[in-house]
């Protein structure tokens, strides 16, 4: 018997597509090695290999299914994972038991075959198999069933990356990102983090009416010191469910940076926060462009211009033929209806990008420009301003989630609602 295997909870193999909500968490550094019986397998799992989620695996494919993997290991360590292709049922059962005299401790198996048997699976349960997945596969196929190895039933759920970038500078995207923070904490009740990621002239510190000491770029510079413990005496309480990780905003220092330097912070925010807000600064570096692919989900900000209509399709493009597996960015237009500025239409836009805006948010400089000012969000501005349902629709888009809380409601409801107006 295969003792090193994690056994599955349900005795069905699954062979159904993913919904285009579906969350799969990304897999750590560990070595992954396949072995095809057949080229679309191998392509599949080759496309799998490129996919974000496993940006942090090291793969391997060969050919020969079962019995080169025997051979390749009767002289070899085997890899945290191994992917094993298999057309039949007796030479697979019989193969798996001369597998597990020259698998190591603590390797699992992924087998992927063709027979959709439940007296099968369970067979391969006993045996210690991690997961079974019927052929055809697809790479989103093999990039779950690796993924989903290292993130146990009962284990915490990972957190939520959500990227929202400027198409162009000054199209207002970190003040959307920082009140779409807001509705995620305040009306979807998840607990949420902004990372402001502009270390130099970021303005969450005070769109946030936050100063606090130290901030993200304490973890950047210290990266051997980035753990749980350490990222939490960094987090700025602005909410019950909201935190900030500020940037210094200051110009005492460079902020040039390699491609892999936010990685120990993300990758910690993921363990703690089911849910993190990227503000990242319009600029096109190599740990900005990793930011952006690595995220779950990203937001495009945009006005209604050409060179946004532009950079906006280039980030599109970018960015779909880098996440195949993912689905594709969204966008909203910002700032729109600016007295005598000639204008692209949202129609227009969505016929070069190929997809609607998601929302288009009107150019309302005077309530905008008072939130910026007192440190303060829409939502405490106007509680009934058009904008912040744009701004929920928005966070229920990016986090997958329809519900929103619920607020408690009293008789003197209607009272406190007139005092806050005043």
């Amino acid at each position: 018997m295969i003792s090193y295997a994690r056994q599955t909870q349900e005795e069905q193999p699954q062979a159904a597509p993913p919904p285009m909500e579906e969350h799969i968490a990304p897999a750590p550094r560990v070595s992954v090695q396949a072995f095809c019986e057949t080229v679309e397998t191998a392509a599949a799992v080759q496309a799998a290999g490129e996919d974000r989620r496993l940006g942090k695996a090291h793969l391997k494919i060969q050919m020969g299914g079962m019995a080169a993997a025997i051979e390749a290991y009767r002289s070899a360590p085997t890899p945290n994972v191994i992917v094993l292709e298999s057309d039949g049922r007796s030479d697979l059962l019989s193969g798996l038991d001369q597998l597990a005299t020259v698998c190591d401790a603590g390797t699992r198996v992924v087998v992927i075959g063709r027979i959709n048997d439940v007296t099968l699976y369970r067979e391969l349960v006993r045996r210690g198999v991690s997961d079974y997945v019927l052929a055809p596969v697809g790479a989103i196929d093999v990039v779950r069933s690796i993924c989903n190895l290292f993130s146990a039933p009962e284990a915490k759920a990972v957190g939520r990356i959500i990227a929202v970038v400027g198409a162009k500078g000054g199209v207002g995207a970190s003040t959307i990102s920082h009140n779409v923070a807001w509705a995620i904490a305040r009306d979807l009740a998840m607990d949420a983090v902004v990372a402001d990621l502009d270390l130099a002239f970021g303005t969450a510190g005070l769109d946030y009416n936050q100063d606090p000491p130290q901030g993200i770029a304490d973890a950047v510079f210290s990266p051997d010191r980035v753990d749980t413990a350490f990222i939490d005496r960094l987090l700025s309480k602005c909410t019950d469910h909201l935190s900030l990780l500020a940037a210094p905003a200051t110009l005492d220092r460079v902020y040039d940076f390699g491609t892999d330097a936010f990685d120990a912070v993300f990758d910690t925010l993921r363990s703690t926060m089911p849910c993190i807000v990227l503000d990242v600064p319009h600029q096109w570096s190599g740990w900005t462009k990793r930011a952006l692919i690595g995220a779950d989900d990203i937001l495009i900000v945009a006005a209604p211009d050409l060179a946004n209509l532009r950079n906006t399709k280039n980030l599109f493009d970018l960015l779909k033929a880098a996440r195949p597996n993912d689905r594709p960015p969204l966008y909203c237009l910002n700032q729109v209806g600016v007295p005598k500025r000639p204008e692209i239409a949202a129609t227009e836009f969505a016929k070069a990008i190929e997809s609607q805006p998601i929302v288009s948010i009107p150019f309302e400089p005077q309530i905008f420009g008072s939130a910026a000012n007192n440190g303060q969000m829409i939502a405490e501005i106007s509680a009934n301003h058009k904008s912040i349902e744009m701004f929920l629709q928005i966070a229920q888009r990016l986090t997958g989630r329809s519900e929103t809380k619920k607020q408690k409601s009293s008789l003197l409801s209607p009272l406190i609602e007139k005092l806050r107006r005043r």
